[in-house]
């Protein structure tokens, strides 16, 4: 699978003007963190049961192919068949090749970034096989031929007018103003896809080694309706996504439910282990559990980027991140977005095609503070970042390093001397004056100054500091 380099300086800079976009981010993302905030807060003992968690990652990542194994015989126990596939392109050849043995000519698909990563579309449409995407978001996405802004919200960078738009251009239908009338659309359509669908495809937010069950969490029930009306059903997961046993699920079903969406639990928890039994009224013939790797072993070799690996998707990092949120997810290049893409891109892809995304981050570790698994993203991206300043040699990235360096020590020195941050001070307020704009913040300041203020805003520095109009407050009240 080959990649293009990510652009993300470009990409981010063509999002920062969009309005229509830093809105809606903003929007959707604000829902999101006071949800996840007041559910989390309900809970007790809410760090102890992350520090549990990150433990149980932990183990499990160190001995991955333990539980591997374990995972494969007890998929096999329960009727099912595991597949390997070491990368994409034999991932795809292995579930094209199930649908061309099954003789299917049309797969719906619900709740898999592992499939977007992999580009599974398209390798059916080029084999002749109809797909379609049934969870909604992933629906629009598949319309509008994006790759998703989000984890869980894929399609959060359209607004109701785009998918109206969209809709009708797509679908034939009038423009309709009410989300209502727009998701009765797709119910409608969607709903014979289902019923003549040969097989169908999902992903897994868990797989219990112990038992060999899967677990899917969503909202709408198209991924229950994807898993038990075809014939077949290929789940396709990532090896990280293993859990021990099958007791740790009440750990992570409450973790994971509250972190992305806020809720106590997702609307449908589906557990599935096997093909449907002889006493079962529903579920496919066939169970095809493909394990797909695709550079998630060479992450699991760095023990310094390994936890990575630990990452449940559910988004919380995203919601919280002060350059995803101004940015969006297509300014990654890729399918995975904000913290976690920023760290699992250069990865999966090599850092050589994305050399920008360790550098799209302001360190400012709120993304650590609300993962559940405790994923310490700071660290990663600050390993990340020596790769590329290592593989880059001395390039303009290690030049514009080496000033950030020389301007964080300045700082340092004049912050930590009263005299020297007051004549600072002093002087800055009257070199400011070429690029004041009335009251507020500066117009573009000069290069290297620029690399900020071309896309960020950059106040004004005051004539009078903090300390001198605090000392006034204080007299006058007495």
């Amino acid at each position: 699978m080959s990649f293009e380099k990510v652009a993300f300086e470009k990409d981010s800079s063509k999002a920062l003007k969009n309005k229509k976009l830093r809105k809606a981010l903003v929007n959707v993302t604000d829902r999101f963190r006071a949800a996840r905030l007041r559910a989390s807060s309900q809970v007790e003992d809410w760090n102890e049961l992350r520090a549990s968690a990150r433990e149980i990652k932990k183990g499990t990542i160190e001995n991955l192919d333990k539980y591997l194994l374990m995972l494969e015989e007890s998929v096999k126990r329960a009727g099912g068949k595991v597949h390997w596939a070491k990368d994409a392109a034999e991932a795809c050849d292995i579930i094209v090749g199930i649908a061309r043995e099954g003789e299917v000519s049309s797969v719906v698909k619900s709740k898999s970034m592992a499939t977007e990563e992999i580009e599974l579309n398209s390798a059916f449409e080029k084999n002749g096989i109809k797909v379609v995407e049934t969870d909604l978001g992933e629906y629009i996405i598949q319309l509008a031929g994006e790759h998703p802004s989000h984890i869980i919200a894929p399609a959060i960078h359209k607004t109701k007018d785009d998918i109206s738009e969209l809709f009708s251009e797509k679908l034939g239908i009038p423009h309709y103003d009410e989300p209502e009338e727009l998701t009765k659309v797709a119910r409608e359509r969607l709903r014979s896809e289902f019923l003549n669908a040969g097989m169908g495809v999902s992903g897994a937010n868990f797989a219990v080694a112990e038992t060999g069950t899967i677990v899917i969490v969503e909202n709408e029930g198209n991924a229950r309706l994807t898993t038990t009306v075809p014939k077949i059903h290929v789940a396709l997961v990532g090896i990280e996504k293993l859990l021990p046993r099958y007791e740790d699920l009440s750990l992570f079903l409450t973790l994971l439910a509250r972190s992305a969406t806020g809720q106590k639990s997702s609307t449908y928890v589906s557990f599935i282990t096997g093909p449907r039994r002889e006493t079962d009224t529903d579920g496919p013939e066939e169970f095809h559990l493909v394990l797909l790797d695709n550079g998630r072993s060479g992450i699991l070799a760095s023990e310094k980027t390994r936890e990575s690996l630990y990452c449940i998707r559910c988004g919380a990092c995203l919601n919280i991140c002060p350059v995803y949120r101004q940015v969006g997810g297509h300014s990654y290049g890729w399918v995975y977005s904000g913290p976690i893409g920023a760290i699992i891109n250069p990865q999966l892809m090599g850092i050589d095609k994305a050399p920008e995304l360790p550098f799209a981050s302001s360190l400012c570790g709120a993304c650590r503070g609300v993962c559940p698994v405790k994923i310490d993203f700071p660290k990663v991206l600050l390993d990340l970042r020596k790769q590329v300043v290592d593989k880059e040699g001395k390039s303009n990235r290690v030049g514009w390093h080496l000033f950030e360096m020389l301007g964080i020590k300045l700082w340092r020195l004049t912050v930590e001397s009263k005299s020297l941050y007051e004549a600072a001070n002093k002087i800055a307020y009257y070199l400011q004056t070429p690029w004041k704009k009335g009251k507020g913040n500066l117009d573009s300041l000069p290069y290297p100054f620029s690399r900020w203020t071309n896309e960020r805003d950059f106040p004004q520095v005051a004539k009078e500091p903090f300390r001198k109009r605090w000392k006034k407050i204080k007299r006058e009240l007495g």
